[in-house]
């Protein structure tokens, strides 16, 4: 940046030409929530936060959110404040990713920190919701307190396995033009994106329709777990 400080307008500007690639991204990670991240971040650049602090913003939504869940009676005025708060602590999280790149201040601790935040939310939620099977529902039997403990299972094993195959896979050079990303596989991926996941939570004024839509999602959650593990084992068995 050569020391001049951005206007807010060309800092979006710059963040929408050092975007990371959209392989492997679904197409509401892609659409969604980098581009709101991007003007996350551009704000945050404006007001002078460091990454690790936008790391710690997108921590505080998520963790009000997750509060939220486990603390208050079911309503639909709760569905709405936790998915707020959940997909404004989502778009954060992108935005400190893309703030670091802005400032050329990335670095193995702010990853680091990035990465324990995440493991955290997604460990936590899933905890929320056994608290609210528990606390708030007429569950029709006590197999269904087994769903959260199974979802969390499913999500921090994609999360941990697909950090894992990345950290441990040789990286690859860079081609001079790599192919465009397929679109089906950015439409396949939207059920285990975590900002598709949030949605459910806006039927947490039914309990009926949240605990079918949380169990939806969680069989889908777990024939893409299955399908990732043969994935990343096959591709670390070539290395």
């Amino acid at each position: 940046m050569g020391g001049r400080e951005l206007g807010y307008g060309e800092a979006v500007r710059r963040l929408a030409g050092a975007q990371k690639g959209a392989k492997g991204v679904s197409l509401y990670s892609r659409y969604v929530n980098r581009p709101v991240g991007r003007v996350l971040a551009a704000g945050a650049y404006r007001a002078g936060l460091t990454p690790n602090q936008v790391t710690l913003v997108s921590a505080g939504f998520s963790g009000a959110g997750i509060a939220i869940l486990a603390v208050a009676e079911p309503s639909w005025w709760v569905a709405a404040t936790v998915y707020v708060a959940l997909v404004v602590g989502f778009a954060f999280d992108s935005a400190d990713g893309q703030l670091a790149r802005l400032l050329g201040a990335g670095g193995p601790a702010g990853e680091w920190l990035d990465h324990v935040v995440d493991c955290a939310k997604i460990t936590a939620v899933h905890a929320a919701v056994l608290i609210t099977f528990y606390r708030h529902f007429a569950l029709p039997g006590d197999t269904w307190l087994l769903l959260p403990l199974g979802f969390q299972l499913a999500a921090v094993l994609i999360f941990f396995g697909g950090l894992l195959t990345d950290k441990l896979k040789p990286k690859a050079p860079a081609a001079p033009s790599a192919a465009a990303p397929s679109r089906v596989r950015a439409v396949a991926l939207l059920p285990v994106d975590y900002g598709v996941f949030c949605a459910v939570f806006l039927l947490l004024g039914s309990q009926d329709a949240f605990r079918y839509g949380y169990l939806a999602l969680f069989c889908v959650h777990a024939v893409f777990l299955a399908a990732f593990l043969a994935k990343w084992f096959r591709e670390l068995r070539r290395v």
